[in-house]
Protein backbone atom coordinates (compact mmCIF):
# COMPACT_ATOMS: atom_id res chain seq x y z
CA UNK A 1 0.00 0.00 0.00
CA UNK A 2 1.30 3.46 -0.86
CA UNK A 3 0.24 7.11 -0.72
CA UNK A 4 0.62 10.40 -2.59
CA UNK A 5 3.28 11.44 -0.07
CA UNK A 6 5.16 8.19 -0.59
CA UNK A 7 5.08 8.90 -4.32
CA UNK A 8 6.86 12.19 -3.64
CA UNK A 9 4.02 14.74 -3.57
CA UNK A 10 3.75 16.78 -0.35
CA UNK A 11 0.16 18.05 -0.14
CA UNK A 12 0.70 19.57 3.30
CA UNK A 13 3.73 21.40 1.94
CA UNK A 14 1.63 22.64 -0.96
CA UNK A 15 -0.91 24.06 1.48
CA UNK A 16 1.86 25.80 3.43
CA UNK A 17 3.21 27.22 0.15
CA UNK A 18 -0.18 28.71 -0.72
CA UNK A 19 -0.44 30.28 2.73
CA UNK A 20 3.07 31.71 2.48
CA UNK A 21 2.43 33.53 -0.80
CA UNK A 22 -1.02 34.95 -0.02
CA UNK A 23 0.20 38.36 1.10
CA UNK A 24 2.58 38.77 -1.84
CA UNK A 25 -0.06 37.83 -4.41
CA UNK A 26 -2.86 39.99 -3.01
CA UNK A 27 -0.48 42.97 -2.65
CA UNK A 28 -0.65 43.25 -6.43
CA UNK A 29 -4.47 43.44 -6.44
CA UNK A 30 -6.65 46.49 -6.89
CA UNK A 31 -10.39 47.03 -6.81
CA UNK A 32 -10.52 45.68 -10.38
CA UNK A 33 -10.01 42.10 -9.11
CA UNK A 34 -13.11 39.91 -8.82
CA UNK A 35 -12.85 36.84 -6.59
CA UNK A 36 -10.73 35.81 -3.64
CA UNK A 37 -7.30 34.35 -3.08
CA UNK A 38 -7.16 30.56 -3.09
CA UNK A 39 -10.30 30.03 -5.16
CA UNK A 40 -10.51 28.11 -8.41
CA UNK A 41 -10.27 31.27 -10.49
CA UNK A 42 -10.23 35.05 -10.22
CA UNK A 43 -11.09 37.76 -12.70
CA UNK A 44 -10.78 41.44 -13.44
CA UNK A 45 -13.11 44.10 -14.68
CA UNK A 46 -12.22 45.89 -17.90
CA UNK A 47 -10.90 49.38 -17.13
CA UNK A 48 -13.12 52.37 -17.88
CA UNK A 49 -12.62 54.33 -21.07
CA UNK A 50 -13.01 51.58 -23.67
CA UNK A 51 -16.01 51.73 -26.00
CA UNK A 52 -15.16 48.61 -28.02
CA UNK A 53 -12.55 46.68 -26.01
CA UNK A 54 -10.60 43.78 -27.48
CA UNK A 55 -9.06 41.29 -25.06
CA UNK A 56 -5.53 40.19 -25.94
CA UNK A 57 -3.53 37.34 -24.43
CA UNK A 58 0.13 36.36 -24.40
CA UNK A 59 2.09 33.59 -22.75
CA UNK A 60 5.80 32.91 -22.23
CA UNK A 61 8.38 31.56 -19.82
CA UNK A 62 11.81 32.37 -18.43
CA UNK A 63 13.61 29.64 -20.36
CA UNK A 64 17.05 28.27 -19.58
CA UNK A 65 18.04 31.37 -17.62
CA UNK A 66 16.41 29.43 -14.79
CA UNK A 67 19.24 26.89 -14.91
CA UNK A 68 21.72 29.62 -14.01
CA UNK A 69 19.39 30.78 -11.22
CA UNK A 70 19.29 27.21 -9.93
CA UNK A 71 23.07 26.79 -9.94
CA UNK A 72 23.58 30.17 -8.26
CA UNK A 73 20.52 29.84 -6.00
CA UNK A 74 19.53 33.41 -6.93
CA UNK A 75 15.79 33.80 -7.51
CA UNK A 76 14.94 37.43 -6.74
CA UNK A 77 14.80 38.61 -10.37
CA UNK A 78 13.09 35.74 -12.14
CA UNK A 79 9.68 37.32 -11.62
CA UNK A 80 10.76 40.33 -13.68
CA UNK A 81 11.88 37.95 -16.44
CA UNK A 82 8.59 36.06 -16.43
CA UNK A 83 6.32 39.09 -16.35
CA UNK A 84 8.35 41.15 -18.82
CA UNK A 85 8.29 38.46 -21.49
CA UNK A 86 4.48 38.49 -21.59
CA UNK A 87 3.39 42.04 -20.71
CA UNK A 88 5.92 43.53 -23.15
CA UNK A 89 4.54 41.32 -25.92
CA UNK A 90 1.13 42.86 -25.18
CA UNK A 91 2.69 46.34 -25.22
CA UNK A 92 3.91 45.64 -28.76
CA UNK A 93 0.28 45.76 -29.92
CA UNK A 94 -0.63 48.65 -27.61
CA UNK A 95 -2.57 46.55 -25.09
CA UNK A 96 -2.75 47.35 -21.38
CA UNK A 97 -2.14 44.30 -19.14
CA UNK A 98 -5.05 43.68 -16.76
CA UNK A 99 -4.44 40.22 -15.29
CA UNK A 100 -1.54 37.76 -14.95
CA UNK A 101 -1.33 34.11 -13.88
CA UNK A 102 1.75 31.95 -13.39
CA UNK A 103 2.62 28.27 -13.50
CA UNK A 104 5.59 26.92 -11.54
CA UNK A 105 6.71 23.30 -11.85
CA UNK A 106 9.27 21.96 -9.37
CA UNK A 107 10.92 18.64 -8.68
CA UNK A 108 10.23 19.11 -4.99
CA UNK A 109 8.85 21.94 -2.90
CA UNK A 110 11.49 24.17 -1.29
CA UNK A 111 9.61 26.75 0.80
CA UNK A 112 12.21 29.54 0.89
CA UNK A 113 12.96 29.34 -2.83
CA UNK A 114 9.35 28.91 -3.91
CA UNK A 115 8.12 31.86 -1.85
CA UNK A 116 10.95 34.04 -3.18
CA UNK A 117 9.97 33.21 -6.75
CA UNK A 118 6.27 33.99 -6.30
CA UNK A 119 7.08 37.17 -4.38
CA UNK A 120 9.30 38.30 -7.26
CA UNK A 121 6.48 37.64 -9.72
CA UNK A 122 4.06 39.67 -7.59
CA UNK A 123 6.52 42.59 -7.37
CA UNK A 124 7.00 42.51 -11.13
CA UNK A 125 3.25 42.54 -11.66
CA UNK A 126 3.05 45.67 -9.51
CA UNK A 127 5.73 47.28 -11.69
CA UNK A 128 3.68 46.39 -14.76
CA UNK A 129 0.47 47.71 -13.16
CA UNK A 130 -1.14 44.30 -13.53
CA UNK A 131 -2.59 42.13 -10.73
CA UNK A 132 -1.27 38.61 -10.19
CA UNK A 133 -4.63 36.88 -10.10
CA UNK A 134 -3.39 33.43 -9.17
CA UNK A 135 -1.42 30.50 -10.46
CA UNK A 136 -0.35 26.94 -9.92
CA UNK A 137 2.65 25.31 -8.27
CA UNK A 138 3.02 21.69 -9.35
CA UNK A 139 5.37 19.16 -7.75
CA UNK A 140 6.76 16.62 -10.26
CA UNK A 141 8.77 14.00 -8.36
CA UNK A 142 10.83 11.58 -10.47
CA UNK A 143 9.92 13.57 -13.60
CA UNK A 144 12.04 16.61 -12.67
CA UNK A 145 15.24 16.71 -10.64
CA UNK A 146 14.52 17.57 -6.98
CA UNK A 147 15.97 21.10 -7.32
CA UNK A 148 14.63 21.80 -10.82
CA UNK A 149 12.24 24.71 -11.52
CA UNK A 150 10.34 25.80 -14.61
CA UNK A 151 8.15 28.88 -14.92
CA UNK A 152 5.49 30.03 -17.35
CA UNK A 153 3.07 32.93 -17.28
CA UNK A 154 0.02 34.15 -19.14
CA UNK A 155 -1.28 37.70 -19.27
CA UNK A 156 -4.56 39.18 -20.44
CA UNK A 157 -4.70 42.72 -21.78
CA UNK A 158 -7.12 45.12 -23.41
CA UNK A 159 -6.94 47.52 -26.32
CA UNK A 160 -9.54 49.64 -28.08
CA UNK A 161 -10.63 47.93 -31.31
CA UNK A 162 -9.08 49.69 -34.28
CA UNK A 163 -6.31 51.35 -32.28
CA UNK A 164 -3.93 48.37 -32.16
CA UNK A 165 -0.32 48.96 -33.09
CA UNK A 166 0.27 47.13 -36.36
CA UNK A 167 2.49 47.02 -39.47
CA UNK A 168 -0.37 48.44 -41.54
CA UNK A 169 0.16 51.78 -39.78
CA UNK A 170 3.81 52.09 -40.85
CA UNK A 171 5.00 54.41 -43.63
CA UNK A 172 8.40 55.24 -45.18
CA UNK A 173 10.05 58.01 -43.17
CA UNK A 174 8.79 56.80 -39.82
CA UNK A 175 11.58 56.69 -37.26
CA UNK A 176 12.64 53.73 -35.13
CA UNK A 177 13.13 54.53 -31.44
CA UNK A 178 15.08 52.00 -29.39
CA UNK A 179 14.66 51.55 -25.63
CA UNK A 180 17.81 50.52 -23.80
CA UNK A 181 18.34 47.11 -22.28
CA UNK A 182 21.24 46.94 -19.80
CA UNK A 183 21.41 43.15 -19.97
CA UNK A 184 20.37 39.96 -21.77
CA UNK A 185 16.87 40.01 -20.30
CA UNK A 186 15.60 36.40 -20.68
CA UNK A 187 16.76 35.39 -24.15
CA UNK A 188 19.67 33.49 -25.65
CA UNK A 189 20.73 31.63 -22.52
CA UNK A 190 21.13 28.26 -24.22
CA UNK A 191 23.86 29.85 -26.35
CA UNK A 192 25.30 31.68 -23.33
CA UNK A 193 25.61 28.45 -21.37
CA UNK A 194 27.16 26.69 -24.35
CA UNK A 195 29.91 29.26 -24.96
CA UNK A 196 30.69 30.29 -21.39
CA UNK A 197 30.69 26.81 -19.89
CA UNK A 198 31.95 26.81 -16.31
CA UNK A 199 32.30 30.60 -16.38
CA UNK A 200 28.52 30.86 -16.16
CA UNK A 201 28.64 30.34 -12.41
CA UNK A 202 31.30 33.01 -11.96
CA UNK A 203 29.20 35.47 -13.98
CA UNK A 204 25.85 34.54 -12.44
CA UNK A 205 25.25 37.94 -10.85
CA UNK A 206 25.47 39.85 -14.14
CA UNK A 207 23.79 37.13 -16.20
CA UNK A 208 20.84 36.99 -13.80
CA UNK A 209 20.21 40.74 -13.85
CA UNK A 210 16.40 41.02 -14.14
CA UNK A 211 14.62 41.94 -17.33
CA UNK A 212 13.46 45.51 -17.81
CA UNK A 213 9.66 45.83 -17.90
CA UNK A 214 8.88 48.29 -20.69
CA UNK A 215 5.09 48.09 -20.75
CA UNK A 216 4.18 51.16 -18.63
CA UNK A 217 6.51 53.50 -20.55
CA UNK A 218 5.50 52.04 -23.92
CA UNK A 219 1.82 52.55 -23.18
CA UNK A 220 2.63 56.12 -22.19
CA UNK A 221 4.28 56.59 -25.57
CA UNK A 222 1.28 55.04 -27.32
CA UNK A 223 -0.98 57.62 -25.68
CA UNK A 224 0.90 60.38 -27.53
CA UNK A 225 -0.68 59.12 -30.75
CA UNK A 226 2.69 59.08 -32.54
CA UNK A 227 3.44 55.34 -32.34
CA UNK A 228 2.48 53.31 -35.40
CA UNK A 229 3.90 49.91 -34.49
CA UNK A 230 6.30 48.31 -32.01
CA UNK A 231 8.49 45.28 -31.50
CA UNK A 232 9.58 43.50 -28.34
CA UNK A 233 13.20 42.49 -28.94
CA UNK A 234 13.49 38.94 -27.63
CA UNK A 235 15.05 35.79 -29.17
CA UNK A 236 15.98 36.60 -32.75
CA UNK A 237 17.30 40.03 -31.81
CA UNK A 238 16.48 43.20 -33.70
CA UNK A 239 16.39 41.58 -37.17
CA UNK A 240 14.05 38.79 -36.12
CA UNK A 241 11.60 40.97 -34.20
CA UNK A 242 11.54 44.45 -35.75
CA UNK A 243 10.61 42.89 -39.10
CA UNK A 244 7.34 41.77 -37.47
CA UNK A 245 6.35 45.43 -37.05
CA UNK A 246 7.07 46.39 -40.68
CA UNK A 247 4.68 45.74 -43.60
CA UNK A 248 5.65 43.71 -46.64
CA UNK A 249 7.49 45.84 -49.17
CA UNK A 250 9.10 48.13 -46.59
CA UNK A 251 12.13 47.76 -44.36
CA UNK A 252 14.32 49.60 -41.88
CA UNK A 253 17.85 50.93 -41.78
CA UNK A 254 19.31 50.61 -38.29
CA UNK A 255 22.51 52.35 -37.19
CA UNK A 256 24.11 50.21 -34.48
CA UNK A 257 26.44 53.07 -33.52
CA UNK A 258 23.55 55.10 -32.10
CA UNK A 259 23.45 53.26 -28.77
CA UNK A 260 25.91 51.91 -26.23
CA UNK A 261 26.29 48.15 -26.24
CA UNK A 262 26.47 46.77 -22.67
CA UNK A 263 29.71 45.01 -21.76
CA UNK A 264 28.05 41.63 -21.23
CA UNK A 265 27.58 41.29 -24.99
CA UNK A 266 31.28 41.86 -25.61
CA UNK A 267 32.09 39.13 -23.09
CA UNK A 268 29.84 36.67 -24.91
CA UNK A 269 31.19 37.65 -28.33
CA UNK A 270 34.78 37.12 -27.15
CA UNK A 271 33.78 33.67 -25.88
CA UNK A 272 33.23 32.62 -29.48
CA UNK A 273 29.95 33.94 -30.91
CA UNK A 274 30.18 35.55 -34.34
CA UNK A 275 28.90 39.10 -34.87
CA UNK A 276 25.94 38.07 -37.05
CA UNK A 277 24.88 35.46 -34.49
CA UNK A 278 25.12 38.05 -31.73
CA UNK A 279 22.63 40.32 -33.47
CA UNK A 280 20.26 37.50 -34.44
CA UNK A 281 20.24 35.97 -30.93
CA UNK A 282 20.51 38.80 -28.39
CA UNK A 283 18.95 42.25 -27.99
CA UNK A 284 22.46 43.83 -28.05
CA UNK A 285 21.33 46.66 -25.77
CA UNK A 286 17.93 47.46 -27.33
CA UNK A 287 15.08 45.65 -25.62
CA UNK A 288 12.12 47.31 -27.31
CA UNK A 289 11.55 49.36 -30.47
CA UNK A 290 8.85 51.85 -31.40
CA UNK A 291 8.07 52.87 -34.97
CA UNK A 292 7.16 56.52 -34.70
CA UNK A 293 5.86 59.39 -36.82
CA UNK A 294 8.76 61.84 -37.04
CA UNK A 295 6.48 64.73 -36.05
CA UNK A 296 5.82 63.12 -32.67
CA UNK A 297 9.22 61.66 -31.88
CA UNK A 298 10.04 64.22 -29.17
CA UNK A 299 6.88 63.31 -27.25
CA UNK A 300 7.75 59.62 -27.50
CA UNK A 301 11.29 60.23 -26.29
CA UNK A 302 9.93 62.11 -23.29
CA UNK A 303 7.37 59.42 -22.48
CA UNK A 304 10.05 56.71 -22.45
CA UNK A 305 12.93 58.70 -20.94
CA UNK A 306 13.41 56.23 -18.08
CA UNK A 307 14.67 53.71 -20.67
CA UNK A 308 17.25 55.99 -22.35
CA UNK A 309 15.40 56.13 -25.69
CA UNK A 310 17.36 56.78 -28.87
CA UNK A 311 16.42 57.19 -32.53
CA UNK A 312 18.26 54.21 -34.00
CA UNK A 313 16.94 54.16 -37.56
CA UNK A 314 14.15 54.79 -40.02
CA UNK A 315 11.65 52.99 -42.23
CA UNK A 316 12.70 52.75 -45.86
CA UNK A 317 11.43 51.36 -49.14
CA UNK A 318 14.06 48.62 -49.10
CA UNK A 319 12.58 45.42 -47.61
CA UNK A 320 14.27 43.82 -44.62
CA UNK A 321 15.99 44.99 -41.46
CA UNK A 322 19.43 46.31 -42.37
CA UNK A 323 22.04 46.86 -39.65
CA UNK A 324 25.06 49.10 -40.21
Amino acid sequence: MTSYRAAGVDLDGADRHVESIAEAVTSSWSESVVGGFGGFAAGVTIPAGYSDPVLMMSTDGVGTKLEIARVANRWAGVGDDLVAMSVDDLAAVGAQPIGFVDYMAVGSLQPERDSAIVESIARACQTAGCPLLGGETAEHPEVMAPDAVDLAGTVMGVVEKGSELAPANVRPGHLVVGLASPNLRSNGFSLVRAVLGSEVGEMAKSLLAPSVIYSPAVLGAVRTGAVAAAAHITGGGIPGNLIRAIPDGLGTQIDTATWRRPEIFDVIAKAGVAGDDMYTTFNMGIGFTLVVDAAGVDEVLKATEQHSPTVIGAVTNEPGVHLT
